[in-house]
């Protein structure tokens, strides 16, 4: 939401506007550094090999630009931050630059956004091990979401995962994996609280908790809903303070981002992307075939 400003404000912008040219876009073919993109730790040749393949690679977002030019003139894009920080990887490897190229075209994340018409990706690798979950260890079926428990769309989501989880109560394991957005204040709070609550065997009910009052949250109100669920608050407040579990939220959501995740709530059955309304009467029958499998 715009914020309006006063009218002598407007026109002291105007006659500034006036009397200057209209700023350039950054060039992205010269840019030595770019929004996002960490060239810490690397040396001048490491650093002028990365942005080389930069400069020459493509972005997958569908934005049809090169992924600095993307980095500059979409530095919101989660695509072209997590193929670069690919490209980082592989140069610091000592990976050529056609390797580079190799690994970029067949990561989890450009397959996923090849196949993104399917209801069903292609699978991908997804780490869950550490990672709430609820149903049976041995279930023929992984369910893995990526949320964000400020988002109102993941809120809504959990009667409908709840009551896939009843009709399949020996076949489905749900596993939950983080990926608070940038665009909510409060998510990335609530995702370590989460965690920290997991660290105590609690990570459910206050899951549930954070869920039914996404609107409300804020720390005082997170260790509120924590004593609530029967943790030990101190423990609980000093691992927040810390940053104890910041790290293992990060991870989560650049899992995310390399498995092809763009917002929330995000499903996964048996690392494939599922691309269609989650509901029972829409799912059932993708569940009964891969039960088939």
């Amino acid at each position: 939401m715009r914020i309006p400003i006063s009218a002598a404000l407007f026109l002291a912008a105007s006659f500034a506007q006036a009397q200057a040219p209209p700023a350039e876009a950054p060039d992205w073919l010269s840019a030595t550094t770019l929004p996002g993109i960490d060239f810490t730790g690397m040396t001048a040749k490491q650093k002028a090999a990365a942005l080389k393949s930069l400069h020459v690679e493509n972005c997958v977002c569908g934005c049809n630009m090169k992924l600095a030019e993307c980095r500059i003139k979409d530095p919101a894009c989660g695509d072209s931050k997590a193929i670069s920080g690919m490209v980082l990887e592989g140069v610091k490897a000592g990976k050529t630059a056609d390797q580079i190229h190799e690994t970029l075209i067949n990561s989890p994340l450009a397959k996923a956004r090849a196949d993104a018409n399917k209801i069903l990706s292609d699978p991908v690798p997804i780490a869950i091990n550490g990672a709430p979950s609820v149903g049976p260890q041995n279930a023929k079926i992984t369910l893995v979401e990526f949320s964000d428990f400020q988002c109102p769309y993941c809120s809504r989501a959990i009667a409908e995962v709840q009551t896939i989880l009843n009709a399949y109560p020996k076949d489905i394991r749900l596993v939950f994996k983080q990926f608070p957005l940038e665009i909510h204040s409060e998510a990335q709070l609530a995702a370590e609280a989460s965690l920290a609550a997991h660290a105590q065997g609690k990570f459910w009910p206050l899951h549930d908790k954070m869920f039914l009052n996404f609107r409300k949250l804020s720390r005082d109100n997170i260790v509120l809903w924590a004593k609530e669920s029967g943790l030990d608050v101190e423990k609980f407040k000093a691992d927040l303070q810390s940053g104890k579990f910041r790290s293992a939220v990060e991870k989560d959501t650049k899992d995310g981002f390399n498995a092809g995740v763009q917002g929330t709530p995000t499903f996964f059955i048996n690392g494939q992307r599922y691309n269609g309304l989650l509901d029972l009467k829409s799912v059932k029958g993708i569940l009964d075939a891969e039960l088939k499998k």
